[in-house]
């Protein structure tokens, strides 16, 4: 069997590649990926039998090329990974057989003012507006009281909270609007100090397939950002959260419902705790994230999961909801391939990890 992997360099594409090589069911596919370029290290690691280099989505010619490379690969199956390309995809037909959320809640979800728009109501999202970046080089447009607010660049399909910082004085946000030209406008919204936790949700046609939830705890070089905040964790865990699943199921249902569309495809739901505990939606993003294979490892499966309903192969998804041994860990560095694993502690000052050589 071919599959395609679309954006196959990138951070995320590849933990879907090592999802599908770890599958019971896939792991003898061969893969094939396509990449605009730029992460040039995934060309040449070797989890794909052969990686294309391809046009962006807005560069014309993107979807006819795609199109040759699916007939030239004999291609049976497609993953489409990064959400520039989602959105591209999600109106239009795939030349293979591929699984993609409904197109105008794509529009709703890949931008961050569209979604806390659509879900203000429902209370479920944080309290924001938005500030221009000229008002804050005049030191206006917040309301300051000592406690934090976040500021961060909400344009489409933003991520690795770019633009991101806490501000408790106008100085500071005058500061971050000056040495962020590039940002013309900021969300604002309430500082949400607790956890961070996000949930993957596989649909098909408005079933629930599969669903699992992890929780960030520490971000690779977070001490090189203002915010702390990287967008690819270094230590995390797999969590059995089921008010974080059915939060993050009632925010896409509530866009899907407002949409006229059904739930479908991919998504994964970012939630921070406010103050009292209390769970808001950040983000949703149309798309898997890095700890796809970590999630894998755990038992469920999302990459083997969507190619199976892709596919038709519903009965063969299993238990839509995994649990946990709450003793994991996920656990991931800059040049080597994430790891998950369980019975973990941290360890004392002496002591060597278990079943370690010497």
């Amino acid at each position: 069997m071919n599959v395609l992997i679309t954006g196959a360099c990138g951070v995320t594409p590849r933990a879907i590649a090592r999802s599908l090589r770890a599958s019971s069911v896939f792991g003898d596919a061969r893969l094939v990926g396509i990449d605009a370029g730029g992460n040039w290290y995934g060309f040449y690691e070797g989890l794909y039998g052969r990686v294309y280099r391809v046009l962006r989505p807005d560069d014309p010619g993107y979807g006819e090329l795609v199109a040759e490379i699916c007939r030239k690969e004999e291609i049976d199956a497609a993953i489409v990974a990064p959400e520039a390309e989602v959105l591209f995809w999600s109106g239009r037909e795939f030349p293979v057989p591929a699984l993609l959320p409904p197109p105008s809640l794509v529009e709703i979800a890949i931008s961050k003012r569209k979604l806390y728009d659509a879900l203000r109501e429902s209370g479920i999202v944080p309290r924001y507006g938005i500030v221009s970046r000229e008002e804050l080089l005049e030191r206006r447009g917040l309301e300051l009281d000592g406690t934090p607010v976040w500021l961060r660049d909400y344009s489409d399909a933003s991520s690795s909270a770019k633009g991101s910082i806490a501000v408790t004085e106008p100085e500071e946000a005058y500061a971050w609007a000056y040495l962020n030209p590039e940002i013309q406008s900021y969300m604002v919204a309430e500082h949400l100090p607790g956890r961070n936790l996000a949930c993957t949700l596989l649909f098909h046609e408005g079933e629930v397939l599969k669903a699992g939830c992890y929780e960030r705890l520490e971000y690779l070089m977070g001490h090189l950002a203002a915010s702390g905040i990287t967008g690819n964790i270094n230590r995390g865990r797999l969590v059995n959260d089921d008010r974080a699943r059915a939060l993050a199921e009632q925010a896409v249902r509530l866009i899907a419902e407002r949409t006229g569309e059904t739930a479908h495809g991919l998504l994964t739901v970012d939630f921070r705790e406010d103050r009292t505990g209390a769970l808001k939606v950040t983000e949703i993003n149309i798309r898997h994230v890095a700890a796809t294979s970590a999630l894998a490892a755990g038992g469920a499966n999302f990459a083997e999961a969507q190619l199976l309903a892709t596919l038709g192969r519903l009965d063969e998804i299993g238990e839509p909801v995994p649990r946990f041994p709450d003793d994991n860990v996920i656990l991931r560095d800059i040049d080597g391939e994430p790891l998950w694993l369980t019975g973990y502690r941290e360890l004392a000052v002496g002591e060597h990890p278990p079943e370690t050589p010497g």
